[in-house]
C-alpha cells in the first residue's frame, strides 16, 4: 500500500504545484510538502468565516438563529468599488437562492455555506459579521489564532472589483491543516461551538476528493474549494481504531478538477495507510 512518501515522485511531476500536510493532532507532520506555498483560497476560506460568525455569537455580537435579508448586492472590499452580485450558475446550492428576496436564519446559513459550498450564503455570512474591513479582521483573526503564518481572507466571494484590485484569499496546507487543528483543539471557540462546527464540517455533501480514498464510512469533518485550476480540500479524519489526524491537501496547475480529485484521493488513501490504522 502507497505511503505519502510514496507518492512523492508523482507529487513532484505535477504540473504546477501540489502542496501536502498531514500529521496527528497536536504533532508534527508525518508528511509535508510545499506545505507553506501559497494558492488562491477559493471555498476553503468558507471555514473561517464560519468561525469568526460563531466567535462573534459567543462574544454576544450575533445572534445566529435570527433571521437575516437574503439578498444579492454585497459591499466590495475594494476601496469605493461597486457593489457586486453572485452568479446562481457559478453556486453549487439553489436552496438559498430559493430564498432570495426572503430571509432565512444565520445559522441555516452558515450551514449551506459548509455542506453546499453556498457563495451566496457566504457574502451573507460576510455581511453579518458588519462592514467588509472589521468582517475580514474578524476571519483574519481566526487565522492568527489558528497559528496561520501566511493564510488571509480580504474578499468575498465572487467580489471582482476587489480581485481585480488585486485584493485576493489565499491559503497554504499547512495553514489550512493548523486551522482544523485549533478548531479541534476548542483554541476558536467554546468546546461545544468547536463541537458544533465539526459537526457542520462532518455533514460536507461535496465529497469529491480526499473521501474517494478513505474507507466508506469514516467520518470525516472537510471543506473543499475548486476553481479552474485549483483543487484544495483540508479534513479532520477520525478513524474509528486509531487517533484523530489532519490532512490538507492544495493543487494549482494545468490538470483537469477529475484528475485533481483523484490524486487527491490517492494522497488520503496513503495518510489511511499510514495514519487510519493501529
Amino acid at each position: 500500500m502507497d505511503t505519502l512518501q510514496s507518492l512523492t515522485p508523482e507529487l513532484d511531476a505535477f504540473p504546477g504545484t501540489a502542496s501536502v500536510w498531514c500529521g496527528r493532532l497536536d504533532g508534527p507532520a508525518v508528511f509535508a510538502r510545499a506545505e507553506h506555498d501559497l494558492h488562491y483560497a477559493a471555498s476553503t476560506m468558507k471555514v473561517g468565516v464560519m468561525a469568526a460568525a460563531w466567535r462573534a455569537a459567543e462574544a454576544g455580537r450575533l445572534d445566529l438563529d435570527a433571521e437575516i435579508a437574503v439578498h444579492n448586492e454585497h459591499v466590495s472590499a475594494a476601496p469605493g468599488g461597486p457593489a457586486y452580485a453572485n452568479d446562481p450558475a457559478y453556486d453549487s446550492d439553489q436552496q438559498v437562492w430559493d430564498r432570495l428576496g426572503g430571509r432565512a436564519p444565520l445559522r441555516w446559513l452558515i450551514d449551506r455555506m459548509i455542506v453546499r459550498s453556498s457563495n451566496l450564503a457566504t457574502n451573507l455570512v460576510l455581511g453579518a459579521l458588519g462592514p467588509s474591513e472589521q468582517a475580514f479582521a474578524q476571519v483574519n483573526e481566526v487565522w492568527r489564532l489558528a497559528g496561520a503564518t501566511r493564510a488571509h481572507t480580504d474578499r468575498g466571494i465572487e467580489d471582482y472589483p476587489a480581485r481585480d484590485g488585486g485584493i485576493s484569499n489565499e491559503v497554504t496546507a499547512a495553514d489550512l491543516a493548523a486551522l482544523f487543528g485549533a478548531l479541534a483543539g476548542n483554541r476558536l471557540a467554546s468546546a461545544a461551538g468547536s463541537a458544533a462546527m465539526i459537526d457542520v464540517l462532518t455533514a460536507q455533501q461535496c465529497r469529491d476528493d480526499l473521501h474517494l480514498g478513505l474507507p466508506a464510512g469514516t467520518r470525516v469533518a472537510l471543506k473543499n474549494g475548486w476553481v479552474t485550476g485549483e483543487r484544495h480540500s483540508s479534513a479532520l479524519i477520525f478513524p474509528p481504531d486509531a487517533a484523530p489526524y489532519l490532512l490538507a491537501a492544495c493543487t494549482t496547475g494545468e490538470v483537469s478538477d477529475t484528475d485533481a480529485c483523484a490524486l487527491l484521493g490517492r494522497i488520503a488513501a496513503a495518510s489511511w495507510a499510514q495514519l487510519g490504522m493501529n
